[in-house]
């Protein structure tokens, strides 16, 4: 889909972004395509230079998805399941990469402008979303080189949990039994 067509269907198609625009323009006399290109560039200009961008940036990457998955979740479709399982799978990766990398990240003067233009193209409703390509062409094959050793890993860290959760709530009954005992 082009960018004229994925435009002319944010801004005219019948939705809550286009009913608030029409209520903006009625009541300014400005053209809705007009309101929405200066809501855009004062988006982009808060995300260059404002102060809380990386909230601003994190909520549009994680309301928009987050309210389309539980739409996910309560249809009967498993397609678009798999579409924000992948694109949480990619969000995650990328939350953890940044964790370790934000300290020099954010020192680039378009730092979350850029990541937030990563986390739409993420969750863009196009086949070429960078969820999709980013999931098929990296994490599959790497998960499926790796398979055999992560779950070895998971069913280990698994039984020493259960261990250390079983271990624990000995020692607490132990204590309050004890503790009960001398009063």
């Amino acid at each position: 889909m082009a960018t004229k067509e994925l435009y002319d269907r944010f801004v005219k198609d019948k939705n809550v972004v286009t009913d608030m625009l029409e209520k903006l323009e009625s009541k300014t006399g400005i053209a809705k395509e007009y309101i929405a290109i200066g809501l855009a560039s004062v988006l982009v200009l808060y995300l260059v230079f404002g102060y809380g961008a990386s909230l601003l940036c994190n909520l549009i990457g994680f309301t928009y998805p987050a309210y389309f998955s539980i739409k996910a979740i309560e249809s009967r479709n498993k397609e678009d399941d798999t579409q924000w399982l992948t694109y949480w799978v990619v969000y995650g990766l990328f939350s953890v990469a940044e964790f370790f990398s934000d300290i020099f990240l954010f020192w680039f003067p378009f730092y979350y402008a850029g990541k937030c233009v990563f986390l739409v193209w993420c969750m863009a409703p196009v086949s070429w979303n960078g969820s999709q390509i980013i999931y098929t062409r990296l994490v599959r094959p790497f998960f499926l080189k790796h398979e055999a050793t992560m779950d070895s890993m998971v069913h280990d860290l698994t039984g020493k949990a259960k261990d250390t959760a079983e271990s624990i709530t000995k020692e607490a009954v132990n204590f309050a039994l004890k503790h009960e005992k001398s009063q």
